[in-house]
């Protein structure tokens, strides 16, 4: 069995059912330079995608499908914002914005620094004002060698605390032994890869009679950012459903990642907590609603899951965080990189390129990949409510994610030696070409196959703010 069988089998397990015959997943060599199994991992979770999008339609239709999904292609799937082509440079966002929005750009206080004790720290800027926090925490250094010689001053551990207390981003780099041993290790072992829980007892909905995709008529309120939850947002788009994204007008963006998971979306700013009302509104009428801010923000706000299920009888309320939703850690904001530095991807990657330090994964494994698992866990709830009623939580996170990805096993590291990477040819055969807000992209598909019902995004991705803060009629 081949680790992408393996890893499907076992989502297959979580959703409550026996492997399907009409899914095929390619058995073909790795693409990207890792010891992990990536690509393996991403093609399992959209495969379950296409699962579910499979059941789903059979429910509405009574008709069978066929899915089919490549690894290699769900492995450019992990580095879709860098495959983007604008035909306009003058529209096109920036590959590594000023902001500082993932880049870090115009801030030295990015990256792998060494400590006192010989450890190692990630830190991550974010955006501006986290930047700023983050540099008074170091004493302001002014270039990459000043951060490098104020880390020094630190022990690992120490600094980590004071990066936590001051509600920035960076961590400590641990191997896989200590992050298992850790609290928030043991708490995040204990739970599944998905949840899908019901949280209130409500009567069926069945799905919408019309329309031609598996989640025709089903509207997606997307409250997220980079780019986890995004991905989620475009998943369930390219099944058919209508997501609205909503961000807030005084919130710092990502350009080049908003074209990239904007795909298929109407985009609105709403600013909260001022325009709550309007939010409520929204949410009064959806079916799905999609987040990724801090622990309590919401909930401060009376957003938080019973808060919607109350407010819609029926609501599949869907969380994305970087550590978890339980335990010390589940309030820290955190990253793509900080996930692989605390769960132990970083040393075991780091190691088999000559063990000079941590290193990152040659893609976003984490961001991606739980962005498709958080797509197949509203899918899973989705199903439910239609067979048996009720609200549902669904919730995922980067930490648990590459904790997933670590036990599916290692590639030898002489195996590495064997990787055969995509080439220019075989990722334009995954790209499509569409009209944007940013002016013609190309880009990449949806990167898995249905036979009856195209995975296909029927909008294309905008500036946030395009659109109105409603519903399409």
């Amino acid at each position: 069995m081949t680790p992408a069988d393996q890893a499907f089998d076992q989502l297959m397990r979580l959703a409550g059912r026996p492997r399907p015959d009409f899914v095929r997943i390619a058995d073909e060599p790795p693409a990207l330079n890792t010891r992990f199994h990536a690509e393996a991992a991403a093609a399992a979770a959209l495969a379950a995608v296409g699962t579910l999008a499979a059941e789903l339609w059979t429910m509405r239709s009574g008709q069978a499908q066929e899915v089919a999904v490549s690894p290699r292609e769900a492995g450019a799937a992990l580095l879709s914002f860098a495959l983007q082509v604008f035909e306009d440079s003058s529209r096109a966002p920036p590959l590594r914005p000023d902001d500082a929005g993932g880049g870090g750009r115009g801030t030295p206080a990015m990256g792998f620094f060494e400590t006192k004790d010989r450890r190692h720290v990630f830190l991550h800027p974010s955006f501006p004002s986290s930047a700023a926090k983050l540099h008074r925490l170091l004493g302001s250094p002014a270039d990459t060698a000043a951060v490098a010689a104020a880390a020094m001053t630190w022990t690992a551990m120490d600094l980590e605390n004071a990066i936590a207390e001051a509600g920035v981003c960076g961590a400590m780099v641990r191997t896989a032994e200590e992050w298992d041993q850790s609290e928030q290790g043991r708490i995040l072992a204990a739970r599944p890869l998905v949840e899908v829980v019901k949280i209130a007892e409500g009567p069926p909905m069945p799905l919408p009679a019309a329309g031609d995709a598996p989640l025709s008529g089903l509207r997606v309120l997307d409250l997220t950012r980079v780019l986890a939850g995004p991905t989620c947002g475009r998943t369930l788009a390219q099944h058919g459903a209508d997501v609205l994204y909503i961000a807030s007008p005084n919130l710092p963006a990502t350009e080049f990642f908003i074209s990239d998971v904007g795909h298929g979306k109407l985009s609105a700013w709403l600013d909260l907590p001022a325009e709550l009302a309007r939010l409520k509104e929204l949410v009064a009428e959806a079916d799905v609603f999609s987040q990724g801010y801090r622990l309590g923000s919401l909930e401060r706000m009376g957003l938080g899951p019973l808060d919607l299920a109350r407010l819609r009888p029926g609501i599949v309320y869907t969380s994305i965080n970087a550590y978890g939703h339980e335990g010390p850690w589940s309030g820290r904001p955190g990253w793509e990189q900080l996930a692989q530095t605390v769960t132990g991807m970083a040393d075991i990657h780091g190691a088999a390129f000559g063990g000079a330090g941590p290193r990152l994964q040659p893609a976003a494994v984490a961001d991606y990949t739980t962005g498709f698992l958080a797509a197949f866990g509203t899918m899973v709830a989705l199903q439910r409510r239609a067979l048996y009623g009720g609200s549902y939580m669904v919730r995922v996170s980067l930490a648990q994610t590459a904790m997933w990805l670590r036990a599916l096993g290692l590639r030898p590291v002489e195996a590495l030696a064997a990787t055969q990477p995509a080439s220019p040819a075989e990722i334009d055969g995954w790209r499509m070409d569409s009209p944007s807000g940013f002016g013609p992209v190309r880009h990449l598909r949806p990167p898995v196959q249905m036979s009856l019902t195209p995975a296909r995004w029927t909008r294309p991705t905008t500036p946030l703010g395009a659109h109105p803060a409603a519903w399409p009629a």
